[in-house]
């Protein structure tokens, strides 16, 4: 793979920033897909390019040798997916590794569950070789909730669910791999950390990584709704209530054992996560 060069979309993302190095480590040509030019991913081949502009694609893959496939939250993620994968097929690409999303089903009451599971159906379709990723909620995710954890709280309405959560970084590790490997051709991989927490635990752990008490606070769903409204649109709000409505009903607990499998060590605990990301949490308490 010395000698491939690999599209990675959506490289100034939480999961994009992570695999990019991630890639580099393994001797990869990396050309990196950012849609503002005056953000570029230092230290790798740069292309400006965006999802909803197809022409900028088809100059993006040109000479590329596989793409990890991922997009900014938008209602109209699965088209545009859909739209790119059909574009790398016919720029000859042969090598997909797709981000999609733990429990993907086209019959899912979770709008976004249906939204990846037909961008999977369709890149099976395709004739290409491919690989699907399917991670549970990231550990990152609770960067949005940093100003009230330094507050010394944090909300959701899931009850005493656990969840597999993984952090973003161990996500990345696994792409890499696939990318890296074409043995992993169709075949799909659940991503989960090591073990399912609560939200208390998660709590816990916060708490002893900044050394300051955190606790979590189960909210009805209308209330954590309500918090939101005016802050993120609503067709992204009603699917992250359904999201969090999936987790409650106890249906992302499963762990699996792929990021070892892929890259021969355990994911990150959200103990490590807390610890590492401790001065992003207290730096918000005092500023």
């Amino acid at each position: 793979m010395n000698a491939s060069t690999i599209l990675v979309t959506g490289a100034t993302g939480t999961v994009g920033s992570a695999l990019v190095p991630a890639l580099q480590a393994r001797g990869v040509n990396v050309r990196a897909m950012v849609r503002d030019p005056t953000r570029p991913v230092p230290g790798v081949e740069n292309v400006v390019a965006d999802l909803t502009d197809a022409d900028s694609i088809t100059a993006a893959l040109t000479g590329v040798d596989a793409v990890f496939l991922n997009s900014p939250s938008a209602e109209a993620a699965a088209r545009l997916q859909i739209r790119f994968a059909d574009l790398a097929r016919d720029a000859g690409i042969d090598r997909l590794v797709l981000l999609s999303q733990y429990a993907a089903d086209l019959d899912s009451p979770v709008r976004f569950l249906r939204w990846h599971a037909r961008v999977e159906a369709h890149v099976r379709r395709l004739g290409i070789n491919h690989t699907i990723l399917r991670p549970n909620l990231y550990m990152q995710a609770l960067v949005g909730f940093a100003e009230t954890i330094a507050q010394g709280w944090f909300a959701a309405p899931i009850g005493n669910a656990a969840v597999s959560i993984i952090d973003t970084r161990d996500i990345a590790a696994a792409a890499a791999a696939t990318l890296s490997d074409p043995a992993t051709a169709g075949r799909t991989y659940t991503l989960t950390g090591p073990r399912a927490v609560t939200h208390t635990q998660i709590a816990q752990a916060l708490s002893q990584a900044t050394g300051q008490p955190v606790t979590f606070q189960d909210v009805p769903a209308e209330q954590f709704a309500q918090a939101l409204r005016g802050v993120l649109p609503p067709w992204q709000l009603d699917g992250l209530v359904e999201d969090y409505a999936h987790y409650a009903r106890g249906e992302a607990s499963e762990v699996h054992t792929s990021v070892t499998d892929l890259t021969g060590r355990l994911p990150r605990d959200i103990t490590t996560f807390a610890a590492d990301h401790a001065g992003l949490f207290a730096a918000r308490a005092n500023a």
